[in-house]
């Protein structure tokens, strides 16, 4: 295991340059009616039902989109709050059809290749472009902001990454800090935002 490791790491590093990072690609799409950070900015995690009935898993996920509320200038608080956050995560597979993608030969040069760039985790080493016809997983974050004195949703964003594997938890954080990206006045429209993660050492 450890050679077939180390075969892989090396195979990556010459391949990408070394590369110290891989990258998660998100499509964020944004709807603001902040015009600046509010003062204070402070906010409660708000759960549906739903993600009442397991805390645990609500839990793990609102800990992964706190430093991301952080860097936007979001300050816990329960007890004084003015907003309330809600976070939600879900994961859908695809399975990709070989034959629509020129797998066989038919189709433009890169017809089928789903270009994930040089980026993983030990295990999970990806090229470029690579064929591939087994699942492959999108993942979608969401986060909604409200003001607990009126009611009113005033900020909602929502990133999409699709990888091949579910649930990594190592995606969290680059999803949640793609989805507040631009915080308070993002621009309109779906928009491609990457972020580079440093790798770690095995």
């Amino acid at each position: 295991m450890r050679i077939l490791l180390a075969l892989a790491l090396a195979s990556v590093a010459l391949l990408s340059g070394c590369a110290t990072t891989w990258v998660v690609d998100n499509d964020v799409q944004t709807f603001s009616k902040l015009a600046a950070v509010p003062s204070p900015a402070t906010y409660r995690f708000e759960r549906l039902p739903s993600q009442q009935s397991v805390p645990a898993e609500q839990a793990a996920l609102e800990a992964g989109a706190q430093p991301a509320l952080a860097k936007a200038g979001w300050v816990l608080d329960e007890q004084a709050a003015r907003y309330s956050v809600q976070i939600g995560s879900e994961v859908q597979s695809t399975v990709a059809d070989p034959w629509a993608y020129g797998r066989f030969g038919w189709g433009p040069p890169f017809a089928g290749r789903r270009f994930y760039g040089w980026y993983g985790r030990p295990g999970y080493w990806y090229s470029r472009y690579d064929f591939y016809d087994g699942p492959y997983y999108q993942r979608q974050v969401s986060v909604i902001i409200r003001d607990l004195a009126t009611q009113q949703v005033v900020y909602e964003t929502r990133a999409v990454h699709s990888a091949r594997w579910p649930g990594d938890p190592a995606l969290l954080a680059p999803m949640f800090d793609a989805a507040l990206s631009s915080f308070p006045q993002p621009p309109a429209g779906v928009r491609r935002v990457n972020v580079e993660v440093p790798l770690q050492k095995q």
